[in-house]
């Protein structure tokens, strides 16, 4: 066989060999009815595993293109015309759209999450064990079935809107009024609804370096070009966005300022200010995604006044929350606070394409925040992190020792590690996978070759030490 197989694409090699049959199928080369060749025959060719030609012609059976006999092998469809006719290449379907793919390599951590036995630090969840359960499950009896079953504006529950102007005032000194705030199914709808409302596809946006907004396959798939602010212990340098505008005009810049995902850094007062001087100075927005800024730990300073909050109404910053990181991440409410204009903009997109936010959960989270506990359960959530990082510190110190610095951070769920020794993403998740062990690598997120992020917040409480003795045994 002349064709060859890529193995430095990032399409899987089962893909490939499906695309390039497909294409030898429709160009004739494989006329109707012409014998494939065997599996076996065909993974000594290209030097592969079997099971990848299986699942290569799994494919192909699936798209219709080939049909599969017991004592006649596999053929190419005898009635080629009259099958695409009744039945979609999917094949061609599912490698169209605009939206782009996940990354291979965290379809693999993913899939290898559900694994029996595997202690999981790749998450960005916190672990149910941490889930308000008892006082939601007390609040949902209290809820009448009869206001629950409709839709409610596509801004969001009126009552909840007016909890959370509250709920900022007197924990972030947010002041916001009810036209400032749309509800949404989480703080990445927000991101979405930003990219399809507020940009257009080929503009530049600037996003902090390393970020777990660079993973998002939102921003290219919505056209966008990222650059990179750099980060270091005092978060983003304002300095580089006036380069940035220089350079590539950006549009607008997205900071994760308190806590931030994945390094943990957290913006300071300084930067803060100046940051938000730059972009007055030069007219661009600022996104500020606050998803852990109520996560302070125990040991933690106070917290910093937030972006929206310095800027005074001004209407320079727009504000995203999120009660996935307190609360419950399958409750999916999010919200933003930005000008009113932004606002409708941002409602009229929502209702095209969910009519709004759950009402059950929209509902069920306002009569939460109305009673008087639920802090209590926000300072338990923050010292049972507290406790969870301790330990996976001291298993760290424990268990890896020179093998890797890390951080201390001081909120959010996870710890930022730096390998002494780079290896290659593939080998290390893959080593990992052997030794019964999760994280997520650095470059998923921007970082340079040798960082890994580890959650605390989501394995169960017993399995930090394990988890990270296996991390030791496998570096």
């Amino acid at each position: 066989m002349d064709w060859m197989l890529d193995p430095a694409s990032e399409e899987p090699l089962f893909r490939q060999i499906a695309r390039h049959f497909e294409e030898c199928i429709f160009t004739g080369t494989y006329p109707p009815g012409s014998p494939l060749p065997t599996e076996r025959l065909l993974a000594a060719q290209l030097q592969v595993n079997r099971s990848t030609i299986t699942e290569a012609y799994a494919e192909l059976r699936a798209s219709g293109l080939i049909h599969s006999r017991q004592g006649s092998g596999t053929r190419v469809s005898e009635h080629l015309w009259g099958v695409a006719q009744r039945q979609p290449n999917w094949f061609a379907y599912t490698n169209g759209g605009t939206f782009i793919p996940t990354q291979p390599l965290v379809k693999r951590i993913r899939e290898a999450t559900a694994r029996p036995g595997i202690i999981a630090f790749n998450g960005g969840e916190m672990n149910p064990e941490l889930f308000p359960h008892h006082e939601l499950q007390e609040t949902m009896h209290t809820l009448p079935l009869t206001r629950l079953l409709g839709y409610l504006p596509p801004e969001g529950d009126p009552a909840l809107r007016l909890s959370l102007c509250d709920y900022m005032r007197e924990e972030h000194g947010i002041v916001a009024t009810p036209d400032q705030i749309l509800i949404t199914s989480g703080a990445q709808q927000a991101l979405h609804l930003i990219t399809q409302c507020l940009l257009s596809p080929g503009d530049a946006i600037a996003l902090e370096g390393p970020s777990y907004m660079y993973s998002l396959g939102v921003f290219p798939s919505a056209g966008l070009r990222l650059f990179r602010l750099p980060v270091d212990a005092d978060g983003l340098e304002p300095e580089q966005v006036i380069q940035l505008y220089r350079k590539h005009k950006i549009k607008l810049v997205i900071t994760n300022p308190t806590y931030q995902n994945p390094t943990g850094t957290v913006l300071s007062l300084k930067r803060r200010k100046r940051l938000l001087a730059v972009c007055e100075e030069i007219r661009i927005p600022v996104i500020e995604d606050e998803a852990y800024g109520a996560l302070r730990l125990d040991d933690a300073p106070p917290p910093l006044p937030t972006l929206v909050s310095l800027n005074k109404g001004n209407g320079l910053v727009v504000h995203i929350g999120s009660f996935s990181k307190t609360v419950a991440p399958g409750l999916r409410i999010g919200w933003v606070v930005a000008p009113p204009s932004v606002i409708s903009r941002m409602a009229d997109a929502k209702k095209e394409i969910d009519h709004g936010t759950s009402t059950l959960s929209q509902q069920l989270l306002t009569a939460f925040l109305q009673k008087a506990d639920w802090r209590g359960h926000v300072q338990q959530l923050k010292t049972a992190l507290t406790r969870r990082r301790d330990l996976m510190r001291q298993a760290l110190s424990d268990h890896v020792g020179d093998k890797a610095t890390w951080n201390h951070p001081k909120g959010g769920y996870s710890i930022w590690c730096q390998l002494k020794k780079t290896i290659a993403d593939q080998d290390l998740i893959e080593k990992a996978i052997a030794h019964g062990v999760l994280f997520m690598p650095g470059t998923i997120y921007g970082a340079e070759p040798g960082f890994i992020r580890l959650s605390y917040a989501c394995p169960a409480e017993s399995e930090i030490v394990e988890g990270i003795r296996r991390l030791g045994r496998m570096l």
